[in-house]
């Protein structure tokens, strides 16, 4: 006999999957085809938070940071972690379309590893030429580890720069006793054979807006940022841009050099370095403190803007919480938390 399913129906969007009674809602879209919003998978940074209109769900293991016991009490849950006890109704207004890019497993080949700064990769992976890979900017592949775990990084390339070759870009920051970033930064070379898994991720650029974007990014959170913006130039978009990107020191914002080659292809995008924790001989006189404060400054009202925040969860969910405070609408945030496995704890 058939085990028996719940359905799971996503709005505005009215797309729906079936879900197995003991299945996350999260990984049974994601087997469907069905991009829900997420970030970490693991109940620890609060991305793939909605709301639940009707029907029973139970969580797992998860942090109060990510899903509070008063969200859970207003109805709100983490599909990650969340498994249906019935048939039921969401409201996720980030669901992907019908006909989202095939998840494929593939190997890749090192072409280029090149420190960016004292913690910071740039790893160039050249992919199999007869398989293309297709992904929106902003989206982020599953490094597949011996051992069955996984690791995740965003491509730093936007995917028109497949035409000259297929090759993916990402930036690795080095975490000490990280059992895939050691390798990364100790005995990786060029021609090693890596396996990865993907396009993954609802992070990316809304193209049926005109609205003004912050695009806010800390460390590492770069990397999908550099992905849209490549894409934005691409498609000859107009839409006012602003990145702020922030980091402890001036060294942490390890492209700044190719931000402002950007600027001068692209007359509508600004760019608002901020850093936390300047010493005297880094001579930083540019904007200082926490990176999700510098837009209010900039910007106190923001309701009539679209923001996409990528890095730290903490910059994430400050900034979330903030922005909305701030006039922005909930369905304008759209962000990537990168979380390490120790964010997971």
């Amino acid at each position: 006999m058939a085990s028996m399913t719940f359905t799971i129906t996503a709005l505005p969007s009215g797309r729906h999957f079936e879900a197995l009674p003991d299945e996350a809602i999260l990984a049974a879209g994601i087997r469907q085809g069905i991009g829900l919003p997420y970030g970490c998978k693991d109940g620890a940074c609060g991305s793939c938070k909605c709301k639940l209109l009707s029907g029973s769900v139970t969580h797992g293991p998860h942090q109060a940071k990510a899903l509070s016991a008063d969200e859970e009490a207003a109805g709100y849950v983490l599909t990650c972690c969340g498994v249906a006890q019935s048939d039921v109704v969401l409201e996720s207004r980030q669901v992907t379309e019908a006909g989202a890019f095939p998840i494929k497993k593939m190997p890749v080949r090192v072409s280029s590893l090149e420190r960016a700064s004292h913690d910071v990769v740039v790893l160039k992976l050249q992919l199999p030429a007869a398989d293309a890979f297709q992904y929106r900017a902003g989206q982020y592949v599953e490094f597949l580890l011996r051992d069955g775990d996984r690791r995740s990084y965003s491509m730093a390339n936007a995917p028109h720069t497949q035409a000259t070759g297929p090759s993916m870009e990402l930036h690795l920051r080095h975490m000490p006793g990280g059992k895939f970033t050691d390798q990364v930064f100790g005995t990786l070379k060029e021609k090693d054979i890596l396996r990865i898994e993907g396009p993954y991720g609802s992070f990316y650029l809304r193209e049926d807006s005109d609205k003004p974007v912050v695009l806010l990014a800390s460390g590492t959170g770069f990397a999908p940022i550099k992905a849209i913006l490549q894409h934005m130039h691409h498609l000859g978009m107009h839409r006012p841009a602003t990145l702020y990107w922030g980091g402890r020191r001036p060294t942490d914002l390890y492209q700044s050099a190719w931000i402002e080659q950007q600027l001068k292809a692209m007359p509508n995008l600004h760019f608002v370095p901020v850093v936390s924790d300047a010493l005297p001989e880094d001579g930083w006189t540019g904007r200082t403190g926490f990176v999700h404060r510098a837009v209010l400054q900039d910007t106190p009202d923001l309701s009539g803007h679209e923001v996409y925040a990528c890095g730290a969860p903490v910059v994430v969910e400050s900034a979330r919480r903030d922005y909305l405070a701030a006039g922005l609408p909930e369905e304008a945030f759209f962000a990537d938390a990168f979380t390490s496995a120790k964010d997971k704890l």
